[in-house]
């Protein structure tokens, strides 16, 4: 699958960087992206490559992942060019960072429910310790900001449907090994934190609410991105629970434009939470939204035992995000718009016909 085969996807990256001036500030520098070919931060690299090749920019791209066969296939279009460099990274060893660079963006983190459940060792080993080195880095080469990539799950439960602010955390249960992420996603936050107040490294740190789109891979099994691809592949989509709980919703590119304007206009030591306020619903709601412009079912199920120890344990994790707006960033893909382009890319880069039907989209070999 090749995004860049999509006219939408590359259309969806031209009109972003038409909103999104602020990528003039990094002229002549240098950015290190950890997590480069995933979910989130391949959309923030997609969207650098575009403003460089359109617009003839010196910005230069460090994009750091696990597997240079992936790189590679996911940045096809730009393997070659001198503004592109595949750095081997792994959060869980050290790293070589033979170059310097202006700013970082880690988003490299176990973050699928399943992989969370059976490696919990592993996942906060690499979310801590994967983000000393960086930060470490960043003082070493006096790095302008870094912006740490965190999670909504760091708010934990709480009792009502309002949205978390960034100062209000709930409940987290310590001793369940599925807390792993919140937990080692909050401690690396509080080192940030830490770094900036005692060794003056600027870190700015953004809270994702629950992010889709095309950029998820095939082995991603977080809902919104199975439902991406069951209704590519023409299956009824399938719940495992009511879908009655709360969510931020917000499309990738949409996350990754909050990433760059954190990272060029974020006050260190500081969160921000990444919300579209258009898109706060249940998963029951973007279900059926992927179901609407899929032309599919939605069917319900009763989850296995493994499947339910996997889930998030939040019932509410919808996020208030007035303090990232106030930075000037604006979500440009409600819920209706972010799925219906989801599904078109995805067809469109499968060489898939997209076939109108009383806007409704279904699949045609």
């Amino acid at each position: 699958m090749d995004l860049y085969n999509s006219i939408t996807y590359m259309q969806d990256l031209d009109n972003t960087i038409d909103q999104l001036t602020l990528i003039k500030k990094m002229e002549a520098k240098s950015v290190l992206v950890t997590g480069a070919t995933g979910l989130i931060c391949s959309a923030v690299v997609d969207l650098l490559l575009y403003y460089i090749k359109r617009n003839g920019s010196n910005i230069k791209v460090y994009a750091a992942g696990r597997s240079e066969e992936k790189f590679n296939k996911r940045f096809s279009k730009y393997i070659g060019e001198k503004y592109l460099e595949f750095v081997p990274y792994d959060a869980s060893k050290k790293n070589n960072f033979n170059f310097s660079c202006d700013y970082v963006i880690h988003g490299a983190s176990n973050a699928y429910p399943s992989a969370i459940q059976s490696k919990p060792v592993e996942t906060m080993i690499d979310n801590f310790v994967g983000m000393k080195e960086l930060l470490d880095y960043a003082e070493q080469e006096k790095v302008i900001n870094t912006v740490f990539i965190s999670s909504s799950e760091i708010y934990g439960k709480k009792e009502n449907s309002d949205p978390f602010i960034e100062e209000e955390y709930g409940y987290i249960d310590i001793l369940n090994p599925r807390s792993s992420y919140s937990i080692s996603k909050l401690a690396a936050e509080t080192l940030c934190t830490s770094y900036y107040y005692e060794k003056k490294v600027p870190v700015s740190i953004i809270r994702p609410g629950h992010i889709y789109g095309p950029t998820a891979s095939r082995s991603d099994n977080r809902i919104s991105s199975v439902f991406a691809f069951d209704v590519v592949d023409g299956k009824d989509l399938v719940m495992k629970s009511d879908g009655s709980q709360i969510r931020s919703y917000c499309y990738m590119i949409d996350c990754a434009t909050a990433i760059l304007t954190t990272l060029i206009l974020g006050k260190p030591g500081e969160a921000y939470n990444v919300s579209n306020p258009d898109s706060i619903m249940t998963i029951k709601e973007i279900a059926e939204c992927f179901a609407k412009y899929g032309g599919t079912k939605l069917l319900f199920e009763l989850p296995n035992t493994t499947e339910k120890a996997a889930f998030n344990p939040m019932s509410n994790s919808s996020l208030n995000s007035d303090k990232l707006q106030m930075l000037g960033w604006k979500a440009m893909f409600d819920s209706q718009l972010g799925t219906e382009h989801t599904i078109r890319v995805l067809m469109e880069a499968q060489k898939k016909k997209v076939v109108e039907n009383d806007h409704v989209r279904r699949i045609e070999e």
